[in-house]
């Protein structure tokens, strides 16, 4: 069972940055497709982010687009969300997730970590 957990969330003000982290010890990283979700507080759970296999291939969420980076060190099995100039509405519990598969999908990847928080106000 691959288990991962997330690291690096925390409160920030407006403007500022955060670098999440998401790591499975012991497992073959790149096998797997990792993305990053979020869940803010009386809202559905959205992609933010998704990295390929190998790196190559990276999807941002428009509403992240040019602030946040997704990033992936296969020999250390860590996948990174770097976030910068944080809005108020990227509060949200944080979730990697991992998949056998090519794609990343809100309700389908196979592995999930437990998330997470990062907390934008003034």
């Amino acid at each position: 069972q691959l288990q991962l957990v997330e690291s690096g969330g925390g409160f920030v003000q407006p403007g500022g940055s955060l670098r999440l982290s998401c790591a499975a010890p012991g497992f073959t990283w790149g096998y797997y497709t990792i993305g990053w979700f979020r869940q803010a507080p009386g809202k559905e759970r959205e992609g933010v982010s998704c990295i390929s296999k190998s790196g190559g291939v990276r999807k941002y969420a428009d509403s992240v687009k040019g602030r946040f980076t997704i990033s992936r060190d296969n020999a250390k099995n860590t996948v990174y969300l770097e976030m910068n100039y944080l809005k108020p509405e990227d509060t949200a519990v944080y979730f990697c997730a991992a998949d056998n598969g090519f794609e990343c999908s809100n309700y389908g990847m196979k592995y999930w970590g437990k998330g997470t928080l990062v907390t934008v106000s003034s």
